[in-house]
């Protein structure tokens, strides 16, 4: 007789495991219709096509629609527009209440909602209807990308304790495309801003490890530990990663830790649009069809991860000197390397010292650091190149570039023959103090007088996929230029302090703003300050403390734009020396201070330890109590 018990005990494995996953990642009944959208977004709807779709009941799918990708912009634009007037017309006749004699448009658009829908909620949808383009052919090509990466990424989340279900996350983010670049500045596979990256990872003009998969799994996975440190729970720790921790912190304190459907049907905060709303449930549908690849994408096979040489280099070396030792083209270094930035490649900058070079192990003739040994000691610097021009990037300021190579925005404006300081664009060539000053008659140096930069895919490539994926991935599922909202959400995605205005005029004071602060950003003298709030002169405010304010002189939108802006701008210097390598528990001792163990033992600024205990009320420290610090290292950005 055969023993059942080899297939119950697989049963019961098999059980456990998936209670296990729905305890980590919740999927309440009422989240079904939105990840069932989105998975068909995913498996049944390519670039080609899209949907048409109520921007809050997802369930409700109006229209496909055939957008083929010879149609140009504008044409895509004006047939979805006029696809969405006529059933915005059909809508508002249903919204009068009419139920009768309906036509076969209105019966089918009826349909699509409960028998008992209200005139109210469909006069609601009339201005809620959203175009959504597919994702199929990018998801099964995400698919098979990701087989490079997968058993890396799988290892280091595993050792940051974060659920290497995780891994599917830069399937919504970039379909696992490292050339994916989004209208806010988001870069690589996992989509990482400018400001959170240099937390984690090295990002200035020479190095930005960013569009490097590897290195930026490594600063995603601490950023995903994080996460779950300060939210608790796994739902919010990822809708964070898209809409920032104190907006999810926001939505948390107002509706409960683990009230996930009202956060997301709910939560109206200024910032918490569509893409901040569906992260989650995207996530989930990402997750169910990369488990279950085979079955949504018949004969898909993943591609297998390259075996690399990795080898710090113990100087500085130019790139065609190093591309010619290797025996490879400068193209074929960089795309085995896509954290080097263009300055390398162009000349101007160096391979840096202690950067760790990846060739393809089948390429060598031996071990790459016995071949970087053997190079003639007259190829290799002592020091980086000095800093002669930089390009304007988007979103850069000349006060971030002055800061950033340490020299004054006057230099800048007087080097340059700039009208304004505030007036500098994508693409300008800033000449820098050690390219001195420009010459009486020469024209203006512009990126197109650059030298031709190696890259992995071909020009017309290589811009095709970025517009592509600009447009039609889940993360950029808005395809609007940045708005003034949506800078602000995502200028400190991984803070989770609240610079916001709350309904009573009030906010709560952060560490490094004064009264002074507070009044230059209002545009009133800070006695107002005082006088309104009942401070005594020279008594300084303290953390946490509820400041009121008034605007006499600017909007509430304003004065948040300047104090997010601030403390951008204090973190962005900070993180340009400094990267964070994780976190490690103390238990306060009877004796200990914040401030001491803060600052001397642990090197870490007051403003850094609370954003790691921000329910830690700083006056109010007891012994037993546990809290924690980030582990910091050096960021060489030589």
């Amino acid at each position: 007789m055969t023993s059942k018990l080899p297939n119950f005990l697989l049963f019961l494995s098999i059980f456990s495991l998936s209670v296990a996953l729905a305890e980590t990642f919740p999927q309440p009944p009422e989240l079904k219709p939105d990840i069932d959208f989105w998975v068909s977004i995913f498996t049944r709807y390519d670039s080609n096509e899209g949907v048409l779709h109520d921007n809050r009941n997802l369930g409700v799918v109006y229209e496909r629609l055939d957008m083929p990708s010879t149609l140009s912009r504008k044409a895509r634009q004006r047939g979805i527009t006029e696809h969405r007037k006529a059933l915005q017309a059909v809508l508002r006749v249903l919204a009068s209440g009419k139920r009768d004699e309906l036509s076969a448009e209105e019966a089918r658009l009826l349909a699509l909602w409960p028998p008992d829908v209200s005139n109210a909620t469909l006069k609601a949808a009339v201005n809620r209807i959203r175009y959504q383009q597919g994702l199929s052919d990018r998801f099964r090509q995400g698919l098979a990308r990701s087989g490079r990466w997968r058993t890396f990424i799988e290892t280091e989340f595993s050792a940051l304790g974060v659920p290497v279900e995780l891994a599917a996350l830069p399937h919504v983010e970039s379909s696992y495309n490292p050339a994916a670049r989004s209208h806010v500045g988001a870069s690589g596979i996992w989509q990482f801003t400018r400001s959170t990256g240099r937390r984690y990872m090295r990002v200035d003009h020479v190095l930005d490890e960013r569009n490097d998969p590897y290195e930026a799994t490594r600063g995603a996975g601490r950023l995903l530990a994080y996460n779950h440190s300060i939210t608790g729970n796994w739902p919010m720790a990822i809708t964070a990663y898209n809409h920032g921790l104190a907006g999810v912190r926001r939505a948390m304190r107002k509706y409960g830790d683990t009230a996930y459907v009202d956060i997301l049907r709910k939560y109206n905060g200024r910032t918490f649009g569509f893409a901040s709303r569906n992260f989650y449930v995207a996530f989930l549908a990402a997750m169910t069809v990369d488990q279950n690849a085979e079955t949504y994408f018949p004969g898909v096979t993943t591609e297998s991860a390259l075996n690399y040489d990795l080898a710090e280099l113990g100087g500085y070396i130019p790139a065609s000197d190093i591309s010619r030792a290797l025996g490879m083209t400068p193209t074929e270094l960089a795309k085995h390397n896509p954290a080097l930035q263009p300055t390398v490649w162009q000349g101007s900058k160096l391979l840096p010292k202690g950067f760790g070079v990846r060739v393809p192990a089948q390429s060598l003739s031996k071990p790459l650091a016995e071949l970087l040994a053997g190079l003639p000691s007259d190829l290799w610097a002592s020091k980086q190149l000095p800093d002669m021009f930089h390009t304007v990037v988007r979103g850069d300021t000349l006060s971030q570039i002055a800061e950033a190579y340490d020299t004054r925005i006057s230099t800048l404006v007087a080097l340059n023959n700039l009208g304004s300081r505030h007036r500098i664009r994508a693409g300008q060539r800033l000449r820098l103090p050690a390219a001195g000053p420009a010459p009486a008659a020469a024209a203006p140096v512009t990126v197109a007088a650059a030298i031709e930069v190696p890259v992995v895919a071909s020009v017309t490539e290589a811009a095709t996929e970025k517009a592509v994926i600009e447009e039609i991935t889940p993360a950029a599922m808005a395809s609007e230029p940045v708005t003034t909202v949506e800078a602000l959400r995502t200028a400190l995605l991984s803070d989770p302090s609240d610079y916001s205005v709350t309904s009573d005029l009030t906010i709560e004071v952060q560490p490094l703003e004064t009264l002074g602060h507070y009044a230059d950003w209002l545009g009133i003298r800070t006695q107002r300050l005082r006088d309104i709030n009942g401070l005594a002169f020279r008594t300084p405010v303290a953390v946490g403390q509820r400041i009121k304010l008034e605007f006499p002189e600017v909007d509430m939108g304003t004065f948040e734009s300047r104090r997010v802006d601030y403390h951008r701008n204090q973190q962005d210097h900070y993180f340009r020396e400094h990267v964070i390598a994780g976190a490690s528990e103390h238990v306060i001792r009877r004796g200990e201070s914040i401030w001491i163990l803060s600052l001397r033992v642990y090197k870490v600024p007051i403003w850094l330890f609370r954003q790691y205990n921000p329910e830690l009320d700083l006056h109010n420290v007891r012994p037993g109590m546990i809290v924690r610090f980030p582990t910091l290292v050096d960021s060489d950005r030589s």
